[in-house]
């Protein structure tokens, strides 16, 4: 068991990126940033990120999910409500090479916190928005969540070819994906800085990021014409699924051509091997009901542990379907040591998920562990020039909380 988080010495090491997000999308781009080895201030109200009330620990401000996704980051609490706050950040933002923001743009504005305002006093700043829509569009200042942007985005109907009725995917799946969006935007614009030294403005919106997204493998031939059908047929059969075995499930997915040949000479079925409807990948994919309806009837005659064994040794690929708890033990993420045993200061044992991400020679490190609300107020005020006496009077103003 670790029984401290690492100083972070990661690839990012001497970037400072001033973090006014909340929820999961921002928090976990940060994350990234964080284990990276960036500087994160994160910024947060006296009452903190709505996610560390939730779950366990939530009724002191400490829930999982906090936990988990704002390690490595230094958090001070700000009531930007007051103008004392606002002038506070600004001086921080000052000495950053970064600054995002998850706020609609015409809240941001008032706030003064937009680009504009930002640039006067760090000309240089990669500055990033992060929100639901792009801000020139009609929905631009319409709020946003994981939930909103799964039913617009086309993923919570297409659902509805599976379950008979619009689904939300059981993850928030459009706040990780948009979060790992923004993410890769702010790398390419810090190296764009590093190389130039010229700053510039950034726009993340989710809606956009999870139509593309999505529309990867699901415009289909519709990319010729808008008269076109729409969607990829074999993820969208009701047949693409862990298939039942004599005592449980298992995923197979023969592939390529030589994966098929293999697989109907596994079965004894020859027939198969030359029936044209089956003979390549352009006459599978127009067949996927009849073939995967096949596929699913010759698995349900073995077993689980049959089929890995010899789907395994034929190189088709093959894996038994494990639930969310069976992730802590498995074989392989214990081996490489994704999820660490380390000790909390004030929440004892916890478990941590590393950067599955490896550097050789700036690896990854979970910095030091998410603390209380406004936990590093004084430290970072102390760093960027107050006194004490002026820390005294914006605590006495109600305009920062020191943890």
């Amino acid at each position: 068991m670790s029984s401290a988080f690492k100083t972070q010495h990661g690839p990012l090491h001497g970037i400072k990126i001033v973090d006014l997000t909340a929820v999961i999308m921002g928090p976990y781009a940060m994350q990234v940033m964080a284990d990276f080895g960036a500087d994160v201030i994160k910024i947060e109200s006296p009452d903190g990120d709505i996610m560390r009330h939730v779950g366990k620990n939530g009724g002191h401000a400490m829930g999982p999910i906090h936990l988990t996704l704002n390690r490595g980051k230094r958090l001070v609490a700000l009531d930007l409500k007051k103008l004392e706050a606002r002038d506070v950040l600004m001086k921080i933002i000052g000495g950053a090479d970064a600054f995002v923001h998850a706020m609609r743009p015409k809240a941001i504005e008032r706030l003064g916190l937009d680009y504009a305002s930002v640039k006067t006093i760090k000309p240089d700043i990669v500055y990033c928005g992060a929100y639901g829509y792009a801000a020139n569009g009609p929905y631009g200042d319409e709020p946003a969540y994981d939930d909103m942007i799964q039913g617009l985005c086309g993923i919570a109907d297409i659902a509805s070819q599976l379950a008979g009725e619009p689904r939300f995917f059981p993850t928030v799946i459009a706040d990780k994906v948009c979060g790992l969006t923004l993410a890769y935007a702010l790398l390419a614009a810090l190296l764009h800085k590093q190389r130039t030294g010229e700053g510039q403005q950034i726009e993340v919106p989710m809606f956009e990021t999870m139509v593309q997204f999505l529309m990867v493998e699901h415009l289909g031939d519709c990319t010729f014409g808008r008269d076109q059908e729409i969607g990829y047929a074999r993820v969208l059969s009701q047949l693409r699924k862990p298939h039942r075995t004599t005592d449980g499930y298992v995923c197979a997915l023969p592939y390529n051509d030589k994966n098929w040949r293999d697989f109907f000479r596994i079965v004894d079925r020859p027939d198969l091997a030359a029936d044209p409807r089956f003979s390549s990948q352009t006459a599978r994919s127009q067949n996927y009901e009849v073939l995967y309806s096949l596929l699913g009837k010759i698995l349900a005659e073995k077993s689980t542990g049959y089929w890995l064994e010899k789907l395994r040794a034929a190189s088709i690929p093959v894996a038994p379907v494990l639930g969310l708890k069976a992730l802590l033990d498995d074989q392989h993420l214990n081996a490489v040591g994704l999820f660490q045993t380390v000790q909390h200061p004030s929440e004892g044992q916890i478990t941590a998920i590393r950067s599955p991400i490896t550097f050789s020679a700036t690896p990854a490190q979970m910095g030091k562990p998410a603390g209380a609300i406004g936990a590093d107020t004084l430290d970072v005020l102390q760093g960027f020039g107050y006194s004490p006496g002026e820390i005294d009077g914006l605590v006495a103003k109600g305009a920062i909380l020191s943890g």
